[in-house]
């Protein structure tokens, strides 16, 4: 049985945050300057952005 996939939020060399599935996170994108997770769901890794946006560790898009 496959598993769910985990999310991550990644920091972009631009500032903003993105919430993107595991199986597009790796190493050899240079773009991610910092990334939190993984995370069980969408909703749960939203919800820790919108902390990152008013903590300022990310920019709004």
């Amino acid at each position: 049985m496959k598993e769910p996939p985990s999310w991550y939020i990644v920091k972009r060399s631009a500032g903003n945050c993105e919430i993107i599935p595991s199986d597009q996170v790796g190493d050899d994108n240079l773009e991610i300057i910092e990334q939190w997770g993984p995370f069980s769901s969408e909703e749960e890794s939203l919800a820790r952005r919108v902390g990152l946006i008013r903590a300022g560790k990310c920019k709004p898009v």
